[in-house]
């Protein structure tokens, strides 16, 4: 399937404004010129393999998997797709998986095979699943051991049609290493388990040994489609090509400095674009080393920094609260981290000191959307400042303006923040609507209105103010409201719900519902409630705080007035 790009010349350059024209942002060593590569997400791998056959590309725990190893594993998985699957060019593909080996391997099986890949956090039910699976039309997935009970059900009854299932243990060395806690629900291996028709194992799969076809997408041929919600409630897929993601990662990597011989901590979840492109893109775009973690283990990940010498790790903020406040952490030898990154909130004072005064570590944060394959504005490595976004980079335009108007606000108020880059994604997947809600033109150019609400100082920093839409973000998860509403809204005791944000030491920002309940449903209670929706939808969404109002405040027009509740939430009153 071929798409138009999304992007402008094939050379873009450092960004208009402060960051080009003077001295006031310093970018250090960093080029200010970028020549995005004109290469497919999956020639990185090919191509890293060719360079760096022998090197490792992935350290799961103890086990490593090299460069050669892991484009043998692609091109085989690729080609039982292509002959046993039937996947052609443009077919979307499944991804259902925690971190792990598997999940990289099927990632560039996907990819070579010229199909479009498909990842589904793996937190999600089944209902949640079905509505992905449905929308995005796929054929095929891949799924965990565990996570195979929840699409498995969809075999049939929707368009998919074959399910590859891998189990987290088969990637780990036949040997074990004491010194590393890994997980019973890592160590589990295949058994060899019937599966439901439609399904094999993993290894049934690599055995048929198949060649795939002669590789032939290009560019500007749809890689991806993430899905990301809206305050509609129901999640759309963002339509990413080659190019987009490679402009993001390839991009990403010369502002902040990495190169091949630079070590990756990949902890946060692939299924995330945070994830997939600083844990998978772009350690294998460089020729750099994957350090694998399935799932956040702060001791173990403390371990493995030191072993294997990280040098860069992208991070929500939360996950580096709880790393840095750990017991004895002095203990590791942590002097390889050059580069810590990540978006979503500032980290606390508290944190940022003792990153500083110990490890000589600053965090740098940046800025970035699913709908913009993650890296747009960032702050400079060599001038970052704390609790601002940075400054937008390599071929970016970014804007603050009226939500209302939509004209540019002066320096300093507050507006919407709206962008235009080669690495904005297409549009949403068969969503006419969305697309005209969420594009504009300005000055002859296409614009994605984010619905963030930020200021732009004298210096061309953009510093976070509000949000337009409505959305929590819990430890780095989206959550939106009126999706976790039509939830409750399902409850038999509950009348009306409103979800807002409520503020968590530990994930920055947690799910709160405010309910009005319905006559006579008084004896329901806030931990029967919160046991229900932990049962009734992803755990990341569920709302861990529960109050009960006698009614819910409105505007003139009779909507449910949310901001002001969100408003009483955090000032207190």
């Amino acid at each position: 399937m071929t798409i138009d790009p999304a992007g402008d010349a094939n050379i873009v350059a450092a960004p208009a404004g402060p960051l080009s024209a003077g001295p006031r942002i310093t970018l250090g060593d960093v080029p200010r010129v970028f020549h995005p590569p004109h290469t497919t997400v999956f020639e990185n791998l090919a191509l890293s393999a060719r360079r760096f056959p022998d090197k490792v590309a992935i350290q799961f725990y103890h086990g490593a998997t090299t460069y050669a190893a892991l484009l043998a594993q692609a091109e085989r998985m690729a080609g039982y797709l292509q002959h046993a699957c039937g996947v052609y060019p443009g077919d979307r593909v499944v991804l259902f998986s925690q971190n792990c080996p598997q999940f990289i391997v099927a990632y560039f099986a996907i990819l070579r095979a010229g199909a479009v890949v498909v990842p589904a956090n793996a937190m999600l039910l089944a209902d949640e699943l079905r509505h992905i699976v449905t929308d995005s039309g796929a054929v095929a997935a891949f799924a965990a051991g565990e996570l195979g009970g929840q699409i498995a059900p969809l075999l049939g009854q929707t368009p998919l049609r074959h399910l590859i299932v891998h189990h987290y243990g088969d990637a780990l060395p036949g040997h074990d290493d004491d010194t590393l806690a890994i997980p019973d629900w890592v160590r589990a291996r295949s058994d060899g388990a019937a599966l439901p028709d439609g399904a094999v194992h993993w290894r049934h799969a690599m055995a048929c040994a198949l060649a795939p076809h002669v590789y032939g997408s290009t560019p500007d041929d749809l890689c991806m489609l993430p899905y990301t919600s809206g305050t509609t409630g129901a999640p759309k897929a963002c339509m990413h090509t080659h190019r987009t993601v490679m402009v993001s990662v390839a991009g990403s990597q010369l502002w902040r400095r990495s190169h091949a011989e630079s070590t990756f901590l990949a902890v946060a979840p692939m299924f995330h674009l945070l994830g997939l492109q600083s844990g998978i893109n772009a350690p294998v775009y460089l020729g750099g080393t994957i350090v694998l973690l399935p799932r956040w283990d702060r001791r173990t990940a403390a371990q493995l920094i030191a072993r294997h010498r990280v040098t860069f790790w992208a991070a929500p903020p939360p996950m580096l609260v709880e790393f840095f406040a750990q017991p004895g952490l002095e203990s590791f030898e942590l002097g390889s981290l050059a580069c810590v990154v990540g978006g979503g909130a500032a980290v606390p004072d508290s944190t940022a000191r003792l990153m500083k005064e110990r490890y000589g570590l600053q965090f740098v944060e940046g800025y970035g959307l699913t709908e913009t394959a993650s890296f747009i504005i960032a702050n400079p490595m060599a001038a970052p400042r704390s609790g601002h976004l940075g400054v937008p980079t390599y071929g970016v335009d970014a804007r603050v303006i009226d939500p209302e108007t939509l004209a540019e606000v002066p320096q300093g108020e507050v507006g919407e923040i709206v962008v235009h880059g080669a690495q904005v994604m297409l549009g949403y997947w068969n969503k006419p609507c969305a697309n005209e809600e969420s594009f504009i033109a300005i000055d002859g150019k296409r614009f994605f209105r984010t619905g963030d609400l930020a200021s732009v100082d004298a210096d061309g920093y953009f510093r976070m103010r509000d949000r337009l839409k409505r959305m929590v973000n819990a430890s780095g998860y989206k959550v939106w409201p009126a999706e976790v509403e039509a939830i409750l809204h399902t409850h038999p005791a509950i009348l009306e719900a409103c979800v807002i944000a409520a503020r968590d030491p530990h994930r920055g920002e947690t799910v709160k519902a405010v309910i009005v309940l319905r006559d006579g449903a008084q004896q329901a209670s806030e931990s029967a409630l919160i046991d229900w929706c932990r049962a009734s939808m992803a755990n990341y969404k569920a709302p861990r705080i529960v109050q009960f109002v006698e009614r819910l405040p409105r505007s003139a027009t009779g909507k449910i007035a949310w901001r002001e509740l969100q408003e009483q939430e955090m000032t207190g009153s």
